[in-house]
C-alpha cells in the first residue's frame, strides 16, 4: 500500500513539473520585450506628433500643449495656413497654454487656468490670441466673444527653415516669460508677466 502511494504521488509530481505553463505566468516571467520592440518599428511616426514646451518661470510653470506638422516641402503661410484667417497654430486640436499663477499679457491680467491659443497669420502682421476655451478640434469652435486678450505683432522672418512647427518658453527677465512660436521661415512672440 505504501509503495502504491509513492508511486502515484511520484507520477502526480511529474506530471506537474513537466506540463506547461498556464496562462496564470506572472508578467515579470514573460518577456515582451521582443514583440514590443516589433510592434513600435512597424508603427508610422505620426505627421504632427503631439509635444509640449514648458518652463519655470520665477516660480510660475507654464505648460504649453500642442502638434507639431512638418513643413514637408510645402508653403506655409498663404498656402497651408490662410492669411486673415483664425488658426490654433498646430494641427488636429487647439493649442493649449496653462499658466501656474496669474500673468499679464499685453496690460490685461490672466488668471491662473489652461487657455486656447490662435492666431491670425497676415503677412506684415499677426494677430495672437488667447481664448477661455482651448479643448475643441483645430479652431473649428473658436469664439471670438470668449478671447481673453488679442496682441497685434510683427512676424520675425528666420534666416533658415523650422521644419517642425516648435513653441519655446524663456525666462528673459525674473517674472517674464517669452513665448515664442517658429515654423518655416517665421517666429512670432508675446511676453507674460507674472502678477
Amino acid at each position: 500500500m505504501k509503495r502504491i502511494s509513492l508511486l502515484f504521488l511520484g507520477t502526480i509530481l511529474a506530471f506537474a513539473c513537466s506540463s506547461p505553463k498556464t496562462e496564470s505566468t506572472s508578467e515579470a516571467e514573460m518577456d515582451h520585450s521582443q514583440h514590443e520592440a516589433l510592434a513600435d518599428t512597424t508603427k508610422a511616426k505620426p505627421k504632427s506628433p503631439i509635444t509640449s514646451a514648458m518652463a519655470m518661470v520665477d516660480g510660475n510653470h507654464i505648460h504649453i500643449d500642442y502638434s507639431s506638422p512638418s513643413v514637408r516641402g510645402r508653403q506655409i503661410f498663404g498656402g497651408l495656413v490662410a492669411f486673415g484667417e483664425v488658426w490654433s497654430t498646430g494641427a488636429h486640436k487647439a493649442t493649449s497654454i496653462q499658466y501656474e499663477k496669474p500673468v499679464t499679457i499685453n496690460g490685461t491680467p490672466i488668471p491662473a487656468g489652461k487657455y486656447g491659443f490662435f492666431t491670425i497669420p497676415g503677412q506684415t502682421e499677426w494677430t495672437l490670441i488667447l481664448n477661455q476655451v482651448w479643448d475643441m478640434h483645430l479652431a473649428d469652435d473658436y469664439d471670438a466673444s470668449k478671447d481673453l486678450v488679442r496682441i497685434q505683432v510683427n512676424p520675425e522672418t528666420l534666416p533658415e527653415t523650422v521644419e517642425s512647427l516648435t513653441y519655446s518658453v524663456e525666462e528673459t527677465s525674473p517674472g517674464t516669460a517669452k513665448i515664442s512660436v517658429a515654423w518655416d521661415k517665421t517666429k512670432v512672440s508675446f511676453e507674460a508677466i507674472n502678477q
